[in-house]
């Protein structure tokens, strides 16, 4: 498992966007057509910064601009299953959503877990032809 990313959540993303690219040196790159406007920002060819425009005014225990969540990466089907497997044990609950297609990259499949009010953290993977059933099932 390797740190994915970040999402930062803003009611200025362009200003945040800016101060990523032109001071920290992060790259505007391509991002799945997502239901709300934001921007992927890049590091050696990996989106490590995701930025969200924030659209709805700040609620009592979550601020805006804030960090959203931070998001780890599982590479293989044994390391994603023992995952599943470690939340059913604990009795977590979690919530699964597909990452739409973008070009030409795979299918990925996320898993949010809400750990306490505002604290989130998400687990992403390629998605395999099996975890289709997976998503349809709990939705």
């Amino acid at each position: 498992m390797q740190l994915d990313h970040a999402t930062i959540v803003t009611a200025e993303p362009d200003t945040v966007r800016r101060f990523f690219v032109g001071v920290v040196g992060l790259a505007d790159g391509a991002r799945p057509p997502f239901s709300i406007d934001g921007h992927w920002l890049y590091a050696n060819g990996r989106p490590v910064i995701h930025l969200i425009e924030a659209t709805a005014p700040a609620q009592a225990g979550r601020s805006t601009p804030r960090i959203d969540h931070i998001a780890f990466r599982l590479e293989g089907a044994a390391e994603w299953q023992a995952l599943l497997d470690r939340l059913h044990a604990a009795g977590v609950d979690y919530r699964l959503a597909q990452v739409p297609r973008m070009r030409a990259q795979p299918a990925e499949l996320q898993l949010f877990v809400a750990l306490a009010p505002g604290v989130v953290i998400e687990f992403v993977t390629a998605l395999r032809h099996g975890d289709h059933a997976q998503l349809e099932n709990l939705e």
